[in-house]
């Protein structure tokens, strides 16, 4: 089998099973674990998949540009942005993250609602900007362009000095083996901080960030409290976190 004939094999394989195991498949296709492994760095480096380890998952599509990511499951965010919104209380200190799912949950928190929101998200911080009665603090730091969001100590130590009754996190991957994970080493230092710094989590996987994975993970699932996801997502793909104890939320 030639090389751009075993890549795209190894692709057709990584979209039906969901994942690829290297030693099971160097087996199966009489190839040294090597060769598989080569294959994997090279797609990797294209883009094509996440290595992890022993083998590799499918990449997030939430990688791509802000602009381009307002255009994915441009249907599901408003739904799950308008699910999370309705769990934040009158007088809570709520973290909400930067990313195109938290827009919408921002969008939707209801005129009347009193709360302080902290955020590290030029954006956030403009959709409240006329919220009567939502008072916004703004976290500082480097401007990470990909996200529109503040990384960096500077960042990392506001948020050290604040307790939040709820963080919505929003992320590039979510996968019951390879955690929450996101595509820059800066941005997930800073939402782990985030998580540390707040006495609830809650994710919002909109569905193409659900079973895949990014290089930097964020923290493990056990301090993930709850799960937004859409109602359309099969059930296959949120039963893993219902074991694990993790309230999922459908919208």
């Amino acid at each position: 089998m030639l090389t751009l004939q075993r890549k795209q094999h190894l692709l057709e394989i990584l979209e039906r099973d969901g994942q690829i195991v290297a030693k099971l498949l160097s087996e199966q296709l009489g190839l040294s674990e090597d060769t598989i492994r080569r294959d994997l760095r090279q797609l990797a480096k294209e883009g094509l998949l996440q290595r992890v380890h022993g083998g590799a998952l499918p990449a997030s599509p939430a990688m791509a540009t802000f602009v381009e990511r307002q255009q994915i499951s441009s249907d599901a965010k408003p739904a799950i942005g308008r699910a999370a919104a309705a769990m934040i209380q009158p007088g809570q200190v709520v973290f909400i993250d930067g990313g195109t799912t938290a827009v919408q949950l921002a969008r939707y928190l209801p005129p009347a609602l009193r709360a302080t929101v902290v955020t590290h998200s030029p954006s956030i911080a403009l959709e409240l900007l006329e919220h009567p009665h939502i008072d916004v603090i703004m976290v500082g730091g480097r401007l990470f362009k990909h996200s529109i969001v503040s990384v960096g100590a500077a960042a990392i130590e506001a948020i050290g000095r604040i307790h939040a009754d709820l963080y919505f996190m929003g992320v590039c991957s979510l996968h019951p083996e390879a955690g929450i994970s996101t595509g820059d080493y800066e941005e997930a230092c800073v939402k782990r901080a985030l998580c540390n710094a707040a006495s609830k989590t809650v994710v919002l996987a909109s569905p193409e960030k659900l079973d895949t994975a990014s290089p930097f993970q964020i923290a493990p699932l056990t301090q993930v409290s709850e799960i937004v996801a859409n109602a359309g997502v099969a059930e296959s793909l949120i039963a893993p976190y219902r074991k694990m104890g993790i309230a999922v939320t459908l919208a």
